[in-house]
């Protein structure tokens, strides 16, 4: 297992409180859900943000949490959080270059683990649709009390899809006012398809003042803290 310490990020009291009741929804959503993928239509929506905060509220709480970086095509996690080199990822174990516990990274956050993407491969969607891909997730569920996995925008390509297959449910995250309707219905469909449940979408950088969503919009802030 490889250690590593996560890059320090400031975060309003707000956002914490954004992410705690992100949190307790998908608590409440059932007992027997335990991997959680998160997407989104478009680069650029705050995804890897959302998964990175709600996989620490996760761990904040007590719970034994594994981050996934499933996204192998741009990974947003290994620059944005993390300090250190890390040796093995996710591409590497799925190659058969690395065993599962030489591609955890513990954090110095308690109770949060990380996967980070790895080398690029020449075949993502291949590698996440793998039966080496499925039995990882399997191991990670018996070993952790829950599993978040950070996706490609489906919008973008497939691999979320292919990825939502392995988990409990999924989170749609839009960014108010960058994506249409029709764009957004789209990937919400797309992920009926591969037979995921749709646990709901997390509206980021939405400007949530008094005077458009009332008190609780003003109260709680956005949940990237923009």
């Amino acid at each position: 297992m490889q250690d590593i310490e996560i890059k320090k990020e400031e975060q309003d009291f707000r956002t914490e409180e954004a992410y705690k009741t992100l949190r307790t929804n998908i608590e409440f959503s059932g007992e027997e859900l335990k991997a959680v993928c998160v997407t989104s239509c478009i680069p650029g929506e705050g995804k890897s943000s959302v998964s990175f905060g709600l996989a620490r509220s996760f761990a904040q709480n007590g719970r034994k949490t594994l981050l996934v970086d499933a996204d192998l095509r741009k990974s947003a996690m290994r620059s944005r959080h993390k300090r250190g080199k890390v040796r093995y990822g996710l591409t590497n174990h799925l190659a058969g270059k690395a065993a599962f516990s030489e591609a955890l990274c513990a954090t110095d956050i308690q109770n949060l683990y990380l996967i980070f993407a790895g080398p690029v491969p020449p075949n993502p969607s291949e590698l996440l649709g793998s039966g080496k891909f499925r039995r990882m997730m399997e191991e990670a569920r018996k070993v952790f009390d829950m599993v978040v996995v950070d996706t490609p925008p489906l919008g973008s390509v497939i691999d979320a899809a292919v990825v939502s297959r392995c988990c409990d449910g999924a989170l749609f995250v839009v960014q108010c006012g960058a994506v249409s309707y029709r764009l957004a219905r789209r990937v919400k469909e797309q992920l009926s398809a591969a037979g995921c449940r749709s646990l709901g979408c997390v509206l980021n950088r939405a400007s949530l003042s008094g005077r458009e969503y009332g008190y609780y919009g003003g109260y709680y802030g956005s949940y990237d803290g923009s």
